[in-house]
């Protein structure tokens, strides 16, 4: 029981400690985007399929808002219960 317990709180951590680290290597930073990187080509498709803007709420204004921000309490929420989840899996294998 503590090897889940414990498993558990480490994906927790992890997850939340993984999200902002994971956009900011796609290239989503508080300076912006990145030129040449992922985030780059996915804000240029955005845009392109937008009409010239990004719409409120998509995958991408999500990612630059975190890249920026960090994450919101809801979104370290998230993040911890997917963690959380993903340890206690690999503690029951």
């Amino acid at each position: 029981m503590a090897k889940i317990l414990i498993l558990g709180a480490v994906g927790a951590a992890t997850g939340i400690a993984a999200v902002p680290l994971a956009v900011g290597v796609l290239g989503f930073t508080a300076a912006g985007i990145t030129a040449g990187s992922v985030a780059a080509s996915l804000m240029s498709s955005s845009a392109v399929a937008g009409g010239g803007a990004v719409a409120a709420g998509s995958a991408v204004a999500v990612m630059q808002s975190i890249g920026a921000a960090g994450l919101s309490v809801a979104g370290t929420g998230v993040a911890g219960t997917v963690g959380a989840v993903a340890g206690t899996l690999f503690a029951l294998l």
